[in-house]
């Protein structure tokens, strides 16, 4: 970041963060992180939630920085953000289900969450900052945050676990995904693009391969023997119950279509479409997810939970 002088304004700050340097990102959320907080307590109270809204907001800005008309006024628009995560914690506080956060990827049709996020200057970083997570935080945020697939429900579905631990897992990771952006300000992260690149075109491959029949192999060369399997968060099983699952599928000449790969270190997130025969259209569900840990390149543990229609 270069700057005319040795203290730039918020305004020199915004339009840095903008083209993607994330040390400017960082001086500007350092420089109002003390306000932030100070509105923050202001509507919570001095609890731990205070620290939670604020995260969340800075993880909000990250995306949302082209929003901004007017960068000079950077600061109120971020207490606004602030405001506005203090409000969804209050409503619930309330005794109902478990309360839903404002999703980092609002869910604005024009245009598609995906599409945005695709356009971010800041997804490698991003992206580099959640790898060094542990693997349970780091597979609720890359769901909520990375995919289609963000309701703590279906998280909990596809992670095997209660929506209240969806919720403390989200707590924890924004927290040190919020250390650690400002830890990684300076890291390069072309490498971590290549890795996500090839890891699409290899889950492609893998897609095309088990659709043209080829699932025996697929399963055999890519699952550990012991690999386990859940299913909506309710069916248990190994391999061989995904053998039987695609045999079930694949059979009644189902077609699977890849919609997006993400990856993070172990933990690697498929979204795809379920294509059905016009003469059984109601076989499978519109669309599924598939998360896997991967131990040394190979599946140990694979959650699958399917949806409806996108969009």
């Amino acid at each position: 970041m270069q700057t005319s002088r040795q203290t730039p304004s918020d305004e020199e700050l915004v339009r840095c963060a903008r083209t993607g340097d994330m040390t400017a990102f960082a001086l500007l959320t350092e420089r109002h992180r003390a306000g932030l907080r100070a509105t923050a307590i202001a509507v919570l109270g001095y609890t731990d939630e205070a620290d939670d809204a604020v995260q969340d907001a800075l993880l909000t800005a990250l995306r949302r920085l082209a929003d901004l008309r007017d960068p000079a006024a950077v600061g109120p628009w971020l207490k606004a953000l602030v405001r506005n995560n203090c409000r969804a914690l209050l409503r619930a506080r309330r005794p109902l289900p478990v309360g839903e956060p404002e999703p980092l990827l609002p869910p604005d049709p024009d245009p598609l969450p995906e599409e945005l996020l695709e356009q971010a200057a800041t997804v490698d970083w991003v992206r580099h900052a959640l790898s060094a997570l542990s693997p349970p935080i780091r597979e609720v945020m890359l769901l909520r945050y990375f995919s289609g697939v963000s309701s703590y429900r279906r998280i909990a579905e596809v992670c095997g676990i209660l929506p209240e631990t969806v919720g403390s897992r989200l707590r924890e990771g924004r927290r040190d995904l919020a250390r650690r952006l400002r830890e990684s300000a300076d890291a390069a992260h072309d490498q971590v693009a290549a890795e996500t690149g090839a890891w699409r075109r290899e889950s492609a491959q893998l897609m095309t391969a088990m659709s043209e029949g080829g699932f025996g192999r697929v399963v055999d060369d890519w699952y550990h023997p012991h690999a386990s399997l859940l299913v909506m968060g309710i069916l248990h099983g190994d391999r061989n119950l995904m053998l039987g699952m695609l045999d079930w599928t694949l059979g009644a000449g189902v077609g699977v279509r890849l919609h997006d790969a993400a990856v993070s270190r172990d933990v690697l997130l498929w979204e795809a479409d379920f294509l059905n025969p016009p003469s059984d259209p109601e076989h499978c569900p519109p669309t599924m997810a598939c998360l896997f840990r991967l131990d040394q390149g190979r599946v140990a543990h694979m959650g699958i939970a399917y949806g409806g229609h996108r969009g």
